[in-house]
């Protein structure tokens, strides 16, 4: 329905604004050229039938808000300059005025659109259908349809849609995005499982207890579609510097009538209520009001273009003074998986090429993230032998190979075994996955969260942007955390935190800092996206409350993405005081001319509509980025 009626109105403006394009220029024909049958009464009637075309809209507008007290808009300057053009005979420069707004309309009408497509079409990236239950089997079902109570079916690595009760058997989580935690969580039947969590072991089922139309995500959807109503500090200054501006070339309109009657000796009445009508169609604010509002809608069209929601156009200011970034460390700016970065092997029961062939195998029999690591960094292609697994939830892997029992896994599972442990492993914390024979210590695996590829070059494109200061917040181990800094050469890195001391480490830094931006995408960056100047979400893998709190959203996690937030709110900025300067420059130059007799309505035409038409067009650029 509001499709079909979008392309009504389209098609009736497009057909008003080239009928009444015809009757001008066919006007200013005959005028030219003094077509004999083009009589004084045919001449009225043919220009306030083109007027009547493009110009009835913006009167009846003029008179709506003229009964609610509106009465210093532009719509009621162009009908006040428009009016006093025709009783002044001035035929064609009235339709000229009305016309030319018009066709800014419009332009400014097709810019609005494709930014809101650009959103639309990244609001429409919903979840995919989902497999349900089904007395006869399964059957699809789109997320948004499916009601509490219907049990889903998750294969390994999907990430679980909605919210809900774990079925049936035991089951590995990556929880990283809520807990902060790198490690897995093993989830028992009947305990809660929240949208956000990756599948990683093994097919489950899951009760749902949330409907899609009850999540975060679903809200914000609603909240896109008030977004540019936010607005930024710009818009709210124009419009208030409208609302006193107007009034003030009103009266000085009225003043350039009737005060010459009192200082000069011969006094026109006609030629003084040309000048003001002049004055009027100059100091129409429509470049200023439609503009800049393009400016910033542009800024958000081009931002969801490249997969940046942005919740308001403030935010595009917010995003262009950022000097400090603060980042969670699992799944922002790391990839959710592992990777091997160091392996050291002793001699004992077997040799360490024997223990590498032995670990291959048994990391090759599991699912675990870390054995497929393992398994990735030892690439001994075949794994040989029949082996038995025990998976320890939380702790590793028990695995008799041969006559040998190999144990792979944290401080906990080696020393339940009674394996002891080399004392300077003590100092690695969690960051390692050991291995024991026959209870003997054998070596370890250094453990580390594979960095995103574009991580180290984002960084540094944020410095080249003058970010001052990046550090790291994260819930994770200390030792894990400070690896990142070190690799990612940041300047600060916290780790082991709870949500409160991530809110007591980001109002500190916001003290010192002139803006500051937090991005992560777990339930326990909620609070501090919430407080910082601006929050980034990662939104492909972050849970809903941190999409929820957060003020942009990145929808494919890309690192990349957010030095781009930032020079598209730089350029927006950059467009709407250009926009200002121009718009104020030439009406300031072009009123004192028609004050002063110098200019004529065809200046004033162009001082109004003419500059709001470049200032329409240069918004446009925005969403070139």
């Amino acid at each position: 329905m509001g499709k079909s009626r979008d392309l009504r109105v389209f098609l009736i403006t497009y057909w008003a604004t080239l009928t009444c394009s015809f009757l001008l220029f066919a006007g200013l024909l005959l005028d030219y050229f003094e077509v004999s049958w083009f009589v004084a009464e045919l001449r009225l009637f043919w220009y306030l039938l083109a007027y009547f075309i493009v110009g009835k809209d913006v009167v009846l507008s003029a008179i709506k808000l003229l009964f609610k007290g509106g009465v210093f808009n532009e719509f009621f300057l162009m009908s006040l300059a428009t009016f006093g053009a025709l009783y002044l005979g001035e035929y064609a420069e009235a339709v000229a005025v009305m016309l030319f707004y018009t066709v800014g309309e419009q332009i400014q009408h097709r810019a609005v659109h494709r930014a809101r497509k650009n959103i639309k079409d990244l609001l429409d990236q919903g979840p995919e259908e989902l497999t349900l239950l089904h007395d006869e089997g399964t059957i699809s079902k789109p997320a948004k349809q499916v009601s509490i109570g219907e049990t889903v079916v998750y294969r390994p690595g999907e990430k679980v849609a909605l919210d809900g009760i774990l079925m049936g058997e035991e089951a590995a989580f990556d929880t990283s995005s809520s807990t902060g935690e790198s490690m897995p969580k093993r989830i028992s039947p009947g305990d809660s499982v929240s949208a956000g969590f990756l599948v990683l072991d093994k097919s489950i089922h899951v009760e749902v207890t949330h409907k899609w139309d009850e999540s975060a995500t679903a809200k914000i959807v609603k909240m896109v579609e008030t977004a540019a109503e936010r607005k930024s500090k710009s818009q709210r200054f124009i419009r208030a510097f409208a609302r006193v501006y107007t009034p003030i070339v009103v009266m000085a309109a009225i003043c350039l009538v009737f005060l010459p009657s009192l200082l000069l000796d011969y006094y026109d009445f006609e030629l003084w209520l040309y000048r003001a009508m002049v004055f009027l169609v100059i100091s129409c604010p429509c470049a200023l009001v439609i503009s800049i509002p393009l400016g910033y809608f542009g800024g958000l069209g081009a931002a969801a273009k490249n997969g940046i929601f942005l919740k308001g156009a403030n935010y595009l200011d917010v995003l262009a003074k950022v000097d400090t970034m603060l980042f969670d460390k699992t799944g922002t700016l790391t990839e959710k998986k592992f990777e091997i970065s160091h392996i050291s092997f002793n001699e004992g029961p077997l040799s360490s090429e024997e223990v590498e062939k032995g670990v291959f195998t048994i990391a090759s029999h599991s699912s675990h993230p870390i054995s497929q690591a393992i398994a990735k960094r030892l690439d001994k292609g075949n794994s040989d032998g029949k082996v038995g697994i025990t998976e320890v939830a939380g702790l590793g892997l028990r695995a008799t190979l041969g006559e040998k029992v190999f144990l792979l896994g944290n401080t906990k599972l080696l020393q339940r075994e009674g394996v002891t442990i080399p004392e300077h492993m003590e100092l690695k914390e969690n960051s390692w996955t050991g291995v024991a024979v026959d209870g003997v210590w054998m070596g370890y695996f250094s453990v580390n969260e594979k960095i995103k590829k574009e991580a180290f070059a984002t960084l540094l494109k944020l410095r080249e942007l003058g970010v001052q200061k990046s550090m790291i917040l994260s819930g994770d181990s200390p030792s894990k955390v400070e690896w990142m800094r070190n690799a990612l050469e940041m300047d600060q890195a916290f780790g082991g935190l709870l949500p409160e001391d991530k809110l007591r480490l980001l109002e500190k830094e916001k003290k010192t800092s002139k803006t500051l931006a937090y991005v992560g995408d777990g339930i326990n960056d909620a609070p501090v996206l919430t407080l910082a100047d601006v929050g980034i979400a990662m939104g492909q893998s972050g849970t809903d409350i941190a999409v929820e709190a957060a003020d942009v959203v990145i929808q494919d996690d890309s690192l990349e993405k957010i030095p781009l937030a930032i020079g598209i709110g730089r350029k927006t900025r950059v467009i709407v005081w250009q926009n200002i300067l121009l718009a104020l420059g030439v009406k300031l130059l072009v009123l004192a001319l028609g004050a002063s007799g110098m200019a004529s309505l065809w200046e004033a035409i162009f001082a109004d509509v003419g500059v709001a038409l470049l200032a329409i067009g240069n918004s446009i650029r925005v969403k070139n980025i």
